[in-house]
Formats: C-alpha cells, structure tokens, sequence
C-alpha cells in the first residue's frame, strides 16, 4: 500500500456538511491534503448517548477520506468544553488567572485522545505519515508509541506557547505539554514559541540540545522549528477584488456616505483585546474630534464557546462597553461603532477588508492571527489601507510594516489610529507591497510543504522506508 498522510485534528471539515468552517486550520490541512493520499480523522461534531463511543466512520466525498468520530456527552464535556478550553487555552495564551483546573476534565481529556489513538491505531500502516494539529490532541504521539508504532508523526500547535514558568501551572504539564517529546518534528508559530519549547524540554523534562533545534530525551529525538502558517493568498486577494459585484459591499459602501471605515475581525474571546479595542477607538474620537461623523468602527465578532461562563461574560462586557461609547459621542446621524455578532461568507468578508481604511488586529495574545494576513491580501493596491497589528500577535514577526502597538495601552492603539487615516498614499503603498510580498511568498502552500519536508527530514537514522513515503513527501502544488 502507498504511504498516505494521517491528519488528525479536533474537528473535521467534511465538504458539505451543516456547520463546515473554512477557518484557518481547515485551509491548512486541505493545503497539506493536496496531491496527496490522505485520511483527516476527528470529531463529527455529533455528540452520542451512552458512555461508549461508536466505532469511528469511514467516508469519501470530493475524492478525499474522513474518517469521523462520534462524542459522548461526558467526554465532549470533559474534554473540550472542560480541559481543552478551560485549562490548556488560557494557559497556553498566558492567562493564568482564567484556568479551572478539574481532575476529572483532565482525566476526560487524555481518554478522548485514547479513543483518538486508537481511531487512528485502526487505520495507520507502516509507511503512513502522521500529522497532529493543536492543543486539543497534545498526548496522541505518546499514546500511539505505548501501541508500538514508530510511524513518523509531526505536531503542529496553531496558538502560542508560553514560558517554562507558565507552562509549569498547568496541572500534570507533563501529560500534556510533556507528551510533544513523543512527536519526530513539533511545529510552532513564531521563533519566540520555539525557543520558549524548547527551554521547557531542556529543563523541565531533562531533554539535551543537539542543534539545529534537536533535542535528545530518553531515547528519541524531537525537533522544535517555527512554521508561520500562512493563507490561500492568491485565492483570498482574488475574492476581494470580485467583491464589488456583491450587493452587500454596495449596500455598506452606501451606508459610510464617505467615511472611512475601521475594521475589526475577531472570534468573540478574550484573547483578541476586544474591549481594550473599543477604549481605545473611545480616546482616539474623544482626542481627534475632527473625526467625529467622518469614521465608522465596524467590529465583526461571531459568538463561540457561549456555553463558557467566560465567554459569556466578555459578550455582556463588550455590549456595555460599546452602548457607553456610542451612547456618548453618537448623534443622530452617526453611530460610532457598529458591533456585529454574525459570520460572512469568505467573499464578503474579503470585501469588507478591501473596504476599510484601517485593519484593526489587536490581540492580547495570538499564535499567529490570519485576519492581519487577509487584510493585506485583500487590499486595493492603488489605495491600500493600514494595517495595526498587536506585537504580541505572531504575525508581527514577519508583518514589519505595520502599525504595531501593545494592546495594553489604549493611548497608544489611538495614537496609531490617527496616524493610519493620516498617512499618505505612498507610504501606505510602500508598507502594504512588503508586507503582501511576504503574505503572497509564504502563503499557506508553502506552510504545508515547509512542514512536510521538515518531518521527511526526521527519518530514522539508517532506517529503511518505502518508495511509497518518499512519493508522499514529493508531492507540489
């Protein structure tokens, strides 16, 4: 049998199916998918009865194999609305103070990732390629090497990775974040999460440093790089540009009656300085009253996680917070910010970017932040906007060339504020063709390829593998 590339994740993405996302981790797995002989494994998203899960089912559409996972109740809660979420997200996006530890969600989360394992276990064949992606599936390799299998496996974890100090008030860290030293390559965003990864395996867990990112622990030997994950660049630029046609684009347009248009995109959490966001829009009106009627904030933040009593909090917070703003500095004829808790197609939302002025990416903390990258693809290269960008978003690593300020500080996200709607067209134009030429260089293809042949690389020391695995990894898109 040919080698085939095993991607596992939390969610599965079934073309077709209710409630199918083209988030940004599903663009990346179709990214790895393509040209190659694959099977994505996760959840249904169907949650079961009893306490048993149903065997795991096998089915192809679009010439692509799911093989999906049904849930049952408990372990769905325990496991992602419990450990995964509660615990490991705000941990791992250093916000100690919102994880609730709870012995049995932990305890639910590693039996969801053996029910995982062994999903996976009925399906891998010796040359097969395994390739997990984030926090919600951190033990898999080390639950799959206890079956014995010494596939090659990569990890990748889409959202940051602290300091040793922060990772060490995880409970049991070594069942989790421990667990990536089972993996042959584990994959981060930016340089700063390599580092702070590797300094935990050194002298937490003992690991030795061989260069190059090579660390040494029992035995084996795991590699700890960055792959900024990028966009479908060329596709997402290409909808902005047909996004004119579209009657909601003109309708928006209609409805600014010339002003220019702040835009902010951000899932509903914690993590992305919404409310920091909005203070500081309030001081950027209340200290250029100029602006006043000539600009509009529109913030597009879809509701998730609802049924965290965090994130229901933050929803009531921010609805506060923008009736206060707009109930003291609107007027008849203008409402500062429009707030919008819904979704839009990608040709929409690649309208709406190519829209605005000002691309307003300001979050706490983020592992990379793709809205910075959509924002500069979709823009106009006649008359681009500015894009503000949060330094503690991993894409202030590679987006140079924009505004960066720390979302801590309202003062300062005003001040840049007022100078992206002052800047003139040559500067804007000069910052936006850099930053889209990295956007346009390391797009999401060459993030899947990067990463592959970065795993190939880990082969076995004198080990034998079938033609079957090299045609895997010589795949091109």
């Amino acid at each position: 049998m040919a080698a085939r590339l095993i991607l596992v994740s939390n969610r599965v993405a079934v073309p077709g199916s209710p409630g199918n996302s083209a988030g940004g981790l599903t663009v990346a797995i179709h990214a790895a998918q393509k040209l190659r002989d694959s099977i994505w494994v996760g959840w249904s998203g169907q949650v079961s009865e009893g306490n048993t899960p149903p065997p795991a089912a096998l089915i192809e559409r679009q010439n692509r194999s799911f093989l999906l996972l049904d849930l049952p109740a408990n372990d769905y809660q325990d496991y992602y609305n419990g450990f995964a979420n509660r615990v490991l997200w705000p941990v791992l996006h250093y916000r100690m103070d919102l994880a609730e530890f709870n012995a049995v969600e932990m305890g639910g989360y590693l039996r969801v990732n053996g029910h995982f394992a062994n999903a996976v276990a009925g399906i891998v064949q010796p040359d097969d390629v395994v390739w997990v992606h984030d926090y919600h599936l951190l033990p898999l390799a080390k639950k799959l090497r206890a079956q014995h299998f010494d596939n090659l496996m990569g990890f990748f974890l889409h959202i940051p990775c602290p300091p040793p100090d922060l990772l060490l008030a995880l409970p049991q860290h070594a069942e989790t974040l421990g667990a990536l030293i089972h993996y042959d390559l584990v994959g981060v965003q930016t340089e700063r999460d390599a580092e702070n990864l590797g300094h935990y395996f050194e002298t937490v867990l003992g690991a030795v440093r061989r260069g190059d990112g090579v660390f040494e622990c029992d035995g084996r030997h795991v590699r700890v790089r960055a792959f900024p994950v990028g966009i479908a660049t060329r596709v997402f630029a290409r909808a902005a540009r047909m996004a004119a046609t579209i009657p909601t684009m003109r309708e928006l347009q209609e409805s600014l009656g010339g002003q220019q248009l702040i835009l902010g995109v951000d899932r509903l959490d914690y993590t992305k300085g919404i409310p920091q966001r909005m203070q500081a829009f309030g001081q950027f009106l209340d200290r250029n009253p100029e602006w006043m009627g000539n600009v509009t904030f529109l913030q597009l933040t879809p509701k998730s996680r609802s049924e965290v009593p965090e994130y229901a909090e933050l929803d009531e917070d921010v609805c506060t917070l923008v009736g206060q703003i707009n109930g003291t500095r609107a007027d008849p004829a203008w409402t500062p910010i429009r707030y919008v808790n819904k979704s839009f197609s990608r040709g929409v939302l690649a309208g709406i970017y190519r829209m605005a002025r000002i691309g307003l990416v300001t979050p706490l903390r983020d592992g990379m932040n793709l809205v910075a990258k959509e924002y500069i693809a979709a823009q106009d290269e006649a008359d681009p906007g500015t894009l503000i960008l949060s330094q503690f978003a991993g894409a202030a690593e590679r987006l140079k060339d924009a505004l960066i300020v720390n979302p801590h500080e309202p003062d300062a996200t005003a001040a840049a504020i007022a100078t992206g709607l002052a800047m003139g067209l040559q500067e804007r134009r000069q910052r936006w063709r850099r930053m889209f030429d990295e956007v346009m260089t390391h797009d999401i293809d060459w993030w899947a390829e990067d990463f592959l042949s970065a795993l190939a690389e880990m082969r076995p020391a004198g080990g034998w593998l079938g033609e079957g695995f090299w045609r895997l990894f010589s795949a091109r898109v």
